[in-house]
């Protein structure tokens, strides 16, 4: 039992970090990138308009999945189990989405927020998946 919850903190905290770190890199190397994530968080914290790009929008999904898948991979070879952990990865990444939906529902289409909160939790099983049983 203590495996699995060292397993999803590990796997949920990964993606945090991972999210962050890949947000910032592509900041970096990607200047379009950069100004789009400024622009929206400035619309968040101060209100106002924005803009949302939807090859900005997408890019945001194919990381979420990729990260999530990686974040469930993680937790499962933590725990020792690849159902439990990666499952509940996956619940507080779903929370997480929900929270940033509510969050940014003014500034981003519809579309977005479906996708992107609805990837979170299977992508994290899938990657639990991924590790055979240990």
């Amino acid at each position: 039992m203590l495996r699995i919850v060292l397993g999803v903190i590990g796997g949920f905290f990964a993606w945090v970090i991972v999210w962050f770190a890949t947000e910032k890199g592509l900041s970096a190397i990607w200047p379009a990138f950069g100004v789009h994530q400024r622009a929206f968080e400035e619309a968040i914290k101060n209100g106002g308009q924005f803009t949302a790009d939807a090859t900005m929008l997408l890019t945001h999904i194919v990381v979420g999945s990729i990260i999530s898948v990686m974040a469930g991979a993680l937790a499962a070879l933590i725990a020792g189990e690849n159902s439990r952990a990666p499952l509940v990865v996956g619940i507080l990444l779903l929370l997480m989405g929900v929270m940033k939906a509510v969050m940014s529902w003014q500034y981003v289409p519809l579309w977005y927020h479906v996708i992107l909160t609805a990837i979170l939790l299977p992508m994290a099983i899938v990657g639990g998946r991924l590790i055979s049983n240990i």
